[in-house]
C-alpha cells in the first residue's frame, strides 16, 4: 500500500529535516520525509484542541509517534501558517465580494443623484453657486430677524422691569403686545397636557397664565427631540438589563458604577466637557415603595409633584414644553422638555441645573421606563453648574399589594469649574450625594410619608384634637411646604450675598438678604444665614440630639432658655424619628396674648437626616387642626439642620473593627426684618447690615452651643 502523502516537515529557514544524505558529499539533497497516515491523523486531532503545544506536550507526541521533537515542532508551525493563510484567503474573498457590492450600490446612487429634483419646486437640482447665494440670503434674513427679536426683547424687558431669561423667551409670548392684552385674548387657556393632567404654569414664580397659541416647537426640532429621547431610553434599558461587563462593584461601599471601557465600546460618544476638571458620576440602585406604578409614573411627569417627591434634592422644577402627549389617557409615549435645579446639604455645595428631555415608555405590561437626557435647547446659555445628564432614569415595575419596584440609574458628566468645598468633597465625588441610592432612599421615605398620611390617627392635644383627616392633611401639607422652602433657601442663589461677613470673623457663615413678597412667606426683608461644620460623631447620634426635646434648651434660641414639650405629633414613617411635631415652650416665656407654637418636621434615612422648624400662631394652628385653614397661604419662615455622613471611606482599625465616620452638619437660620415704608436707601442699607450682623451672631452662638453640648468645643 502506498504511503499517505502529508505536509513535509520543513524548518523555518526552508531546510528539509529528518535523515542522512542519500549520496556521498555534503552537497547532495537530503531525503524528503513524509509522515504516515496515522501520524498525520493524531497530529491533526491534537492541533484542533491545542494549536500551541508546550515543550512537554511536543516531547510526549514525539515519543508516541516515533518522531523527532523538532519534527513535531516544525509540523505545528507549518500547520498554523497554513491555517492562517486559508483564513486570510477566505476573509479576502468575503471582503472582495462586499467591496464589489458597495461599488455597485455607489454607482446606482450616483446615477440616481443625476436625476434628483428640487423638493421645493420640482425643478432640476441647484448648482453650487446657486446654493451659496441661497445660503447668503438665509443668513441675511436670519440676522434681520435676530435684530428684530433683540429690539422686542429689550422693549419687553423694559416693560416688565427685568431681563428676559432664555426659558422665558421660549415659554412667554414676546410679540410686542402687553401681557395683559395677551392674557385677555385667551383668559382660560393654560399651557399643559390635559391627557396627562399637566400644567405648564406649574413651578412659575410669577403665576402668569400663558396663551397656548404663542407656544410651539418646529416639527424638525420635535423629530430631533424624539430621536434623542428614544435613543436615551434604549440605552437606559440596556444599562438596567445588562450587568456584566457594564457594571462593576466599588470597594468598600459596594456601590455599582459603570465600567468605563465596556460602556465606551457599547455606547461610543464624545464627552460633553473636555476639561481637566470633568468627571463622570454613575451609579445604580433599586428599592420597593408603597405606591402603585401608574400613580408613581404620573407624579414623575408632573413638575410640582416631582419636586414634592424630592424636596431635599430638587429645589426647582419647571415644565418648559410638552413635546408629545402620548396615547389618550395613557402616559405611554409622553415626551416633556423640563428644567430642574438640584441642590442638597449645604450652601457650600453648588447647585446643578439641567435642561433635559423626559420620555415615558411602557416597556411591557406593568413595567414603565422614565428616561432623562440633557438637551441643549439654549445653546447660548452657560449654566453655572456645568452638569450634563447622560441617559439616566428609572424603571417602575408593578408589585403585589399596590407596591412598586423602582430601579434607578444615574449617569452624569460634571465639570467642576468651581471646586467643591473640602468638607463635602468626599461626599460629592464619592457619588453618595447625587447618586442613584440617594434618589431611591428619598423616594422610599417620601412614599412612606404619603402612605402614613392616609392612616386614621387622632391624638389628643392641649390645643385641640385632629378630628378629621382633612385637618391632618392640612398640617402635613404645611409641613411639607416648610421643608421645601428650607431646602430651597440653602442654595442661596439669585439673592444678594454678603461674603465679607464670613471673611471678617472667619466663621464660615454665609449670609444673604432678599425682599419677600411671595405667597406663603412673611412680607418684608428676610435675612438668611447658614454654616456647615464637621463633627466627630455618627449622624444618627447628632440627629437624636436635635430630636430630643430635653436637650432642645441647649441650642434653641427661640425658646429663650425655657424647656419645651410636644403637644402633638403625626407619624410620617415607621422610624420613630420620622414625625411632624407641634411644640410649645413652657410658661412663663410665652405671653398669653401672643401665643406661638413651633411646627417641626424631622426625618431620617440611610443617607442623612433633617430637622426643620418654624413658628406658627396658635389661632392659625387651631384652624389647621380642624381643617378650616388653607395651608398654602399661611406665611412661614423655616430654620433647621441638615445632617449627613462625611462620605469618607470606612477603614478598619488594628482590631479589625470598622472606624466610625463623622458627620456633616448644616445649620440655617432665617429672620424677618419689617420692610421700611418710607426711608432713604442709606437707612435701608444700615438696617440690612444691622440685621445681617444680628443673624450672624445668632448662628455663630448657636453653633458654639451645639459644640459644647456635644463635647466638640475643641474643634476649629
Amino acid at each position: 500500500m502506498a504511503p499517505h502523502v502529508s505536509l513535509a516537515t520543513i524548518n523555518p529557514k526552508g531546510m528539509e529535516m529528518g535523515g542522512s544524505a542519500s549520496g556521498s558529499g555534503g552537497g547532495g539533497k537530503k531525503p524528503y520525509h513524509r509522515h504516515t497516515n496515522h501520524q498525520t491523523q493524531l497530529l491533526e486531532a491534537f492541533f484542533k484542541d491545542c494549536p500551541h503545544p508546550d515543550e512537554n506536550q511536543r516531547r510526549q507526541l514525539s515519543n508516541d509517534l516515533n518522531l523527532e521533537p523538532k519534527q513535531v515542532k516544525f509540523w505545528f508551525q507549518n500547520k498554523r501558517t497554513q491555517t492562517k493563510s486559508q483564513s486570510d484567503r477566505a476573509d479576502n474573498s468575503v471582503l472582495r465580494s462586499e467591496n464589489e457590492r458597495m461599488q455597485c450600490e455607489n454607482m446606482a446612487i450616483m446615477e440616481a443623484l443625476k436625476n434628483v429634483i428640487c423638493p421645493a419646486c420640482g425643478g432640476p437640482p441647484c448648482g453650487k453657486d446657486e446654493r451659496q447665494r441661497s445660503l447668503q440670503k438665509l443668513q441675511m434674513e436670519n440676522a434681520k430677524l435676530k435684530e428684530e427679536h433683540e429690539k422686542v426683547s429689550a422693549l419687553l424687558s423694559g416693560f416688565i422691569g427685568k431681563p428676559i431669561s432664555p426659558v422665558d423667551q421660549l415659554i412667554r409670548p414676546i410679540h410686542g403686545a402687553s401681557m395683559d392684552i395677551m392674557a385677555a385674548d385667551a383668559p382660560n387657556q393654560r399651557l399643559g397636557c390635559p391627557a396627562l393632567g399637566l400644567d405648564l404654569n406649574a413651578g412659575l414664580s410669577d403665576g402668569i397664565s400663558l396663551p397656548v397659541q404663542h407656544i410651539g416647537i418646529p416639527e424638525m426640532d420635535k423629530a430631533l427631540m424624539s430621536e434623542t429621547a428614544t435613543g436615551a431610553c434604549d440605552e437606559l434599558l440596556k444599562l438596567m438589563r445588562i450587568h456584566f461587563p457594564l457594571w462593576t462593584q466599588t470597594n468598600p461601599d459596594g456601590r455599582l458604577t459603570i465600567h468605563r471601557h465596556s460602556y465606551d465600546k457599547l455606547f461610543p460618544r464624545p464627552y460633553h466637557f473636555n476639561t481637566s476638571n470633568a468627571r463622570i458620576e454613575s451609579s445604580k440602585s433599586s428599592g420597593t415603595v408603597p405606591l402603585d406604578a401608574l400613580t408613581l409614573v404620573e407624579m414623575f411627569l408632573d413638575p410640582s409633584k416631582w419636586a414634592d417627591l424630592y424636596p431635599t434634592v430638587v429645589t426647582k422644577a419647571r415644565l418648559i414644553q410638552v413635546v408629545e402627549t402620548g396615547a389618550l389617557g395613557n402616559p405611554n409615549g409622553a415626551l416633556l422638555l423640563m428644567y430642574e435645579q438640584q441642590h442638597i446639604l449645604s450652601p457650600l455645595v453648588p447647585p446643578r441645573e439641567f435642561y433635559f428631555l423626559r420620555l415615558c415608555q411602557q416597556a411591557e405590561r406593568g413595567s414603565w421606563v422614565i428616561a432623562d437626557i440633557s438637551y441643549d435647547c439654549f445653546q447660548e446659555t452657560n449654566l453655572p453648574s456645568r452638569a450634563w445628564k447622560l441617559p439616566s432614569g428609572c424603571m417602575i415595575q408593578e408589585m403585589p399589594n399596590g407596591c412598586s419596584k423602582v430601579t434607578w440609574v444615574e449617569h452624569v458628566e460634571v465639570d467642576d469649574k468651581i471646586q467643591t468645598h473640602r468638607l463635602y468633597r468626599d461626599l460629592i465625588c464619592g457619588k453618595a450625594a447625587y447618586g442613584a441610592e440617594r434618589w431611591i432612599v428619598t423616594l422610599e421615605r417620601m412614599c412612606e410619608r404619603l402612605a402614613f398620611s392616609f392612616l386614621e390617627t387622632s391624638p389628643t392635644t392641649e390645643i385641640g384634637v385632629v378630628s378629621s383627616p382633612q385637618g391632618k392633611r392640612s398640617i402635613m401639607k404645611l409641613s411639607q411646604r416648610m421643608v421645601r422652602d428650607f431646602c430651597a433657601m440653602l442654595s442661596m442663589s439669585g439673592k444678594l450675598d454678603f461674603p465679607q461677613m464670613s471673611e471678617a470673623n472667619n466663621s464660615g457663615v454665609r449670609v444673604s438678604v432678599r425682599r419677600s413678597c411671595e405667597s406663603g412667606q412673611p412680607v418684608g426683608i428676610i435675612v438668611s444665614a447658614a454654616t456647615s461644620l464637621w463633627l466627630p460623631l455618627p449622624p444618627l447620634s447628632v440627629f437624636s440630639f436635635f430630636k430630643d426635646e430635653k436637650t432642645r434648651i441647649q441650642w434653641d434660641i427661640l425658646s429663650n432658655g425655657n424647656p419645651v414639650h410636644e403637644l402633638a405629633h403625626i407619624s410620617i414613617g415607621a422610624h420613630q424619628g420620622n414625625r411632624i411635631s407641634i411644640i410649645r415652650a413652657m410658661e412663663p416665656y410665652i405671653p398669653t396674648e401672643n401665643n406661638m407654637v413651633m411646627l417641626q418636621e424631622s426625618c431620617t434615612d440611610d443617607l442623612g437626616s433633617l430637622v426643620v422648624y418654624a413658628p406658627v400662631g396658635l389661632p392659625t394652628m387651631q384652624l389647621l387642626l380642624t381643617g378650616d385653614q388653607d395651608p398654602s397661604i399661611i406665611p412661614i419662615l423655616p430654620s433647621g439642620f441638615v445632617i449627613s455622613g462625611d462620605g469618607r471611606p470606612q477603614l478598619r482599625n488594628g482590631s479589625g473593627a470598622l472606624r466610625q465616620g463623622g458627620s456633616l452638619l448644616t445649620v440655617a437660620l432665617q429672620m424677618l426684618v419689617p420692610a421700611p415704608s418710607c426711608s432713604s436707601s442709606s437707612e435701608s442699607e444700615d438696617l440690612n447690615m444691622e440685621s445681617i450682623a444680628t443673624v450672624n451672631t445668632l448662628i455663630s452662638s448657636t453653633v458654639q452651643k451645639i459644640k459644647v453640648a456635644l463635647n466638640c468645643s475643641d474643634l476649629d
